[in-house]
């Protein structure tokens, strides 16, 4: 047995951070039984355990996803623990020590700082250091430094940086609270000098859609205790105050946006004073985000000289960081990079990062060196370089891709490259834009955290990385800007200057976010924390109703909606076709189910009866206010139907009719999407999930405007913001929106992970202790495989298509229980296949068992226990445990393209065996009346048309016919 990833809040063996609430997580793998039997947490004061604070004994209530420590952590202490499991068949292990340390206080401004709030005595532009010149005279045992700088900062002691993380202290929204960081440095007995090295950052520079007003601040800042122990027993702390120095910093500009000048033969000698700020202690409290770390280095892939005579390096990859290099220029010499993200015409181009300059100039001093950036960041693929000698090599340049801590959970490979590829470019989209603040893009004048984005991406980013660290610490800066909307949500968050609140499906991040990250982790920490948050934004939802009349409905305010969907009325336009209000009052309903879910898991039962009633009276008012009794939806859209499918709004007897609707939406588009923000999430899933598979993977393998594998097929490496961003000619489409790293449309991984390859965290089992494996197989991909490191274990599910056969192979992990769901299957021969297996993980090679597997013609490897079967619909269901399963069998319904009415009539015409049909079945029966062939209708529309009087009858037979085709 191995028990693996553990983690403390979700983060390993973490320093300084905040902890209010303290829970610890881990993994069991390699064990020789199938469940954990029982399991016991110790938590010390030492390494070696012997001055212990805390022993759960052993019990049989730990669960691996998230176990509460029950103890109040002292301040400035570090704590070691480790967990002790058993499982049934009496194997025992003792997982590794981890630990964590707390920081200067447990949460907020606690005891009294000693430390002052200063800023250089320099004009408030310029760029600076703040330090102080200490001697240590006797042996030290350990030393803390606790610190914040405003607005971003590099702790330096001698000149060496402290220390891997980049930013900090990163971005939040600094009117409610101000994050320290806790650092471990050296110090030995001699002089030293201890540096905070100041930049402008989110805090003081130019951030945000509107240049002309004041940040969160217009000064520099520093506060720093540096608490040294000595080895006899004394303390010393060194605390910011007027009696430390500051001078210029060699970077002589920064900005998030313009970018950074580094001067590296400026002289900095000159010392100057500092200055008290007044900025106060209330909003000091310990971090929450992982650390911003440098996580790869890449090489460019290519050299670019450019007709206009450029000189262009070529990453290779849509990333964000950092473009170091190797400098040997002479004194003096200036050298100039600029990023962008596309070339035009073989030349250098960032038009589309509108007046964010994105460049770096870096002065030589004459001394060779690697250089990099400090105090911003950059998204791009291409780099123009000028004031090099001669043409770079590509050995002299790396660049540092930067992004928040998560650990990587999933992946996801299938027959088809460009699908493989769309997959990677996700990935790359979430690693862009998952620094600090789940921003919309990295690298235009904007890079905000937009909440709809946010909510859209969460569930496919939780199974990509664990997201519960981040998304924690984005929910207490959306609840810090929610306290002053009266419990509306803003649109960004941190708000940063930028107006607007209530949209519905941004707002809804409040609820949405915490929810997903909850099924996929099942640490109810989440919710604890973030409870006041989403009922806070339900009771807005509410009082708004209430003022409306209390319709039970959201029929009031302005909302983006369908936002990019390319229905709307304007060509090119942002808003969807979709009515606003029906998009609001659905997302009325499905915050308020989440709201009373999570009011029954955390035991408010008041509140639970509260919201489980309001859901029903929203359920109630939905149904009159937009389906007619006969079960037709009133909102005649894509978005429109995928949304009352998705959210389960449709009633009963009108699902059948929802499901129609968007399937002839679907045709009458062409089998196109046309769905924005809010639909596009959702539509591939409500395809799969409502009978429609094929479809899902017809939009999915689309390579065409508007398709996903159009842009892979550009040569994208990240996902665009809208889905022609490049033209076919290489062309961009625009500047005034046109970001080419905006993760929001890569929520079709989501799809894959839960509906190809059939992954589904239940809520009856949160954090994957219990899930479902539904995988959904289409001919037009051969084979799928999603692995997944849940919080529960290894997780695989995988399927592949051979001839008329269908194969699946399911990992089911430690002390985890899955519903398997085969699809096409016969319940009587699938027990007939598990019954010849073996339980040791090979088929029988006996008469009987080899017989059996022949007349069923198929195949079951079983390693674990299923303790059901039954058949659901054209599925069969499997209850297991622990274990791998495997099964080969022939389905039911073929798996392979069906013909239809449904076809396209050029699809039909271009298959040489549907085209006979039509020449014998359907031609005969219109005569020379062919309507409106040159356009693209399904058969369906065409024996539909004037004049070809086709009886319902011939018809019928058609679908038939055209069904049995191979």
């Amino acid at each position: 047995m191995k028990i693996k990833q553990l983690k403390t809040n979700h983060l390993i063996n973490p320093v300084g951070y905040d902890f209010s609430r303290l829970s610890v997580s881990y993994v069991v793998s390699e064990a020789k039984g199938k469940y954990q039997k029982e399991a016991r947490v110790i938590a010390a004061l030492d390494e070696a355990f012997t001055r212990i604070i805390y022993d759960s004994g052993v019990r049989t209530d730990i669960a691996g996803t998230g176990f509460s420590l029950p103890f109040d952590p002292e301040p400035m202490t570090r704590y070691y623990w480790k967990v002790i499991v058993t499982d049934d068949a009496g194997d025992t292990c003792e997982s590794p020590v981890q630990f964590f340390e707390t920081a200067r206080s447990i949460t907020g401004s606690g005891k009294a700082w000693k430390a002052k709030w200063i800023t250089p005595a320099l004009e408030k532009e310029v760029q600076a250091a703040v330090y102080c010149d200490i001697e240590i005279v006797k042996p030290v045992e350990k030393v803390r430094a606790y610190m914040v700088g405003l607005g971003v900062y590099e702790f330096c002691i001698d000149g060496e940086k402290q220390g891997e993380e980049c930013l900090l202290p990163g971005f939040c929204d600094y009117d409610s609270w101000i994050p320290y960081q806790t650092f471990c440095p050296v110090l030995t007995e001699g002089k030293h000098r201890l540096e905070i090295v100041l930049g402008d950052g989110w805090y003081k520079g130019w951030y945000g859609l509107r240049q002309n007003y004041e940040n969160y601040g217009d000064r520099l800042a520093a506060l720093a205790e540096i608490h040294i122990w000595y080895s006899d027993g004394s303390e010393e702390v060194i605390g910011t105050d007027e009696s430390w120095h500051s001078r210029r910093s060699r970077v002589v500009y920064s900005g998030i946006y313009p970018g950074e000048v580094y001067d590296a033969s400026l002289d900095t000698s000159e010392s100057f004073g500092v200055e008290e700020l007044d900025l106060g202690y209330d909003r000091l409290n310990p971090r929450l985000n992982p650390p911003i770390l440098i996580h790869e280095r890449l090489r460019p892939v290519e050299v670019i000289i450019s007709s206009k005579g450029e000189t262009i390096l070529d990453m290779g990859q849509n990333m964000v960081g950092w473009i170091s290099f190797r400098c040997k220029a002479p004194a003096g010499t200036k050298i100039f990079l600029q990023t962008g993200e596309i070339l035009q015409d073989g030349c250098f181009y960032n038009e589309n990062l509108r007046t964010a300059k994105s460049e770096f100039t870096y002065i030589s001093d004459g001394q060779e060196r690697w250089v990099r950036q400090h105090f911003t960041f950059y998204g791009f693929r291409f780099v123009k370089v000028e004031g090099w000698d001669g043409i770079p090599a590509p050995e002299d340049f790396e660049g540092l891709v930067i992004h928040s801590d998560m650990e990587e959970l999933g992946d996801i490979e299938t027959s088809d490259p460009l699908v493989n590829q769309l997959v990677k470019n996700t990935r790359w989209g979430m690693k862009g834009n998952f620094l600090d603040v789940p921003t919309d893009c990295p690298q235009r004048d904007e890079r905000y955290g937009w909440t709809g984005d946010a909510q859209i991406f969460s569930g496919t980013a939780s199974f990509l990385m664990d997201t519960d660290a981040f998304y924690t610490k984005y929910g207490k800066d959306l609840f810090a800007e929610q306290k002053k909307l009266n419990g509306s949500v803003p649109d960004v968050v941190p708000v940063a200057h930028c107006p607007g609140d209530a949209s519905t499906a941004w707002a809804d991040a409040a609820t949405i976010i915490p929810w997903n990250v909850y099924l996929h982790f099942g640490d109810k920490d989440i919710l604890r924390r973030q409870y006041d948050s989403m009922k806070g934004w339900v009771d807005y939802m509410y009082r708004e109703d209430e003022k409306d009349g209390g319709k039970r409905l959201w029929l009031t305010g302005t909302h983006y909606a369908d936002w990019l969907a390319l229905d709307g009325n304007v060509k090119g336009g942002v808003y969807g076709a979709t009515d606003p209000n029906y998009i609001a009052s659905a997302y009325y309903f499905y915050s308020t189910r989440i709201v009373a879910k999570t009011a029954a898991i955390l035991g408010k039962e008041e509140d639970a009866s509260f919201y489980g009633r309001l859901t029903d009276e929203i359920r109630s008012a939905f149904e009159k206010e937009y389906f007619t009794p006969a079960g037709n939806l009133c909102v005649d859209t894509m978005t429109g139907y995928v949304v009352a499918l998705f959210m389960d709004l449709a009633p009963d007897y009108a699902r059948d009719r929802v499901r129609k609707g968007l399937l002839r939406k679907l045709k009458k588009n062409g089998y196109h999407l046309n769905t924005g923000f809010v639909g596009t999430p959702y539509l591939c899933r409500a395809l799969s999930e409502n009978g429609m598979n094929e479809y899902a993977y017809d939009l999915l393998l689309e390579k065409g405007f508007p398709g996903w594998l159009y842009e892979v097929l550009m040569g994208a490496t990240t996902i665009w913001e809208r889905w022609n961003s490049v033209l076919p000619d290489g062309k961009i489409s625009g500047t005034e929106m046109n970001s080419l790293n905006h993760y929001s449309y890569g929520s079709i991984v989501e799809w894959m992970f839960r509906d190809m390859c059939g992954i589904n965290p239940l809520e009856d089992g949160a954090g994957f202790r219990h899930f479902r494996l539904s995988p959904a197989p289409s001919y037009q991909i051969r084979h799928a495989k999603a692995v997944l490191r849940s919080a529960s274990g290894r997780i695989e599910s995988a399927w592949k298509i051979e001839g008329k056969k269908l194969s699946f192979r399911f990992e089911v992990p430690f002390n985890t229980t899955a519903e398997i769901v085969l699809p096409d299957a016969d319940a009587g021969k699938l027990d007939a296949l598990i019954r010849a297996a073996d339980p040791a993980g090979k088929s029988m090679e006996g008469t009987r068992g080899q017989k059996e597997m022949e007349e069923n013609r198929g195949a079951a490897v079983v390693t674990g226990e299923i303790s059901g079967l039954r058949q659901e619909g054209s599925s069969v269901v499997l209850t297991a445990g622990p274990g791998v399963y495997a099964f080969t069998y022939e389905p039911t319904v073929p798996c392979r393209k069906t013909y239809s009415l449904d076809s396209s009539w050029e699809e039909l015409k271009a298959n040489p065996k549907t085209l006979e049909i039509l020449e014998k079945e359907y031609y005969p029966l219109i005569g020379n009346h062919i309507p409106f062939e040159s356009e693209l209708y399904t058969l369906e529309e065409m024996t539909w048309g004037p004049f070809t009087c086709i009886s319902q009858e011939q018809r019928e037979r058609l679908d038939v016919l055209l069904r049995q085709v191979e």
